[in-house]
């Protein structure tokens, strides 16, 4: 299938965001109190004029998705670039092109332009944010530890927690964004 046709297949914004439980606080503390920066003007209007869309790939339980996602709608919405929602797990065939050490790891961005062709790719976390991630998992027992689960859950709400609070987060995912787009546009 064309991305044109997967970009069409997919939700508006507001119905991925009505679709969030779990991570709607977050989601939405983030989306309200994220600013693109103001020197930031040049980058914009490139992005206007090469009228890109983008495909996003996510699951509204992810909390990658919930720290990610919001920083790419404040770009989009500045940008005046269309977004496009596609689950993860009722399109494999899409995210299959799209695995990061061959998994479906989430959210993914796929940017666009108006012919449908893929003009850049994100996801699924800045440098940052995936050094963080990484850290804190290297305190997780074995997966077939007793206390595996408890551990992980303990894991997953520290880092949402940080997610959330800490702007710092925020910034890597722009600017991560940023450099990707900039280095194809």
């Amino acid at each position: 299938m064309h991305l044109n046709d997967w970009f069409e297949k997919g939700a508006a914004p507001d119905t991925y965001m009505d679709s969030l439980e779990k991570h709607k606080e977050g989601f939405f503390h983030i989306y309200n109190h994220f600013k693109l920066p103001n020197d930031d003007k040049e980058f914009l209007q490139n992005l206007q004029e090469n009228n890109l869309r983008v495909i996003v790939l996510a699951e509204p339980w992810c909390g990658h998705c919930m720290l990610n996602i919001p920083v790419l709608l404040r770009l989009s919405e500045k940008a005046e670039m269309p977004v496009s929602f596609l689950a993860r797990d009722k399109y494999p065939e899409l995210m299959d092109h799209y695995l990061t050490n061959d998994k479906r790891i989430i959210p993914i961005f796929v940017f666009i332009n108006e012919h449908g062709k893929e003009i850049a790719k994100w996801g699924p976390l800045a440098p940052k944010t995936k050094q963080f991630t990484d850290e804190l998992k290297k305190e997780l027992p074995p997966k077939d530890d007793t206390n595996y689960q408890d551990k992980f859950q303990e894991v997953i709400t520290h880092l949402s927690k940080t997610f959330i609070e800490d702007e710092a987060f925020w910034t890597a995912s722009y600017e991560d964004i940023k450099k990707e787009l900039q280095q194809t546009l």
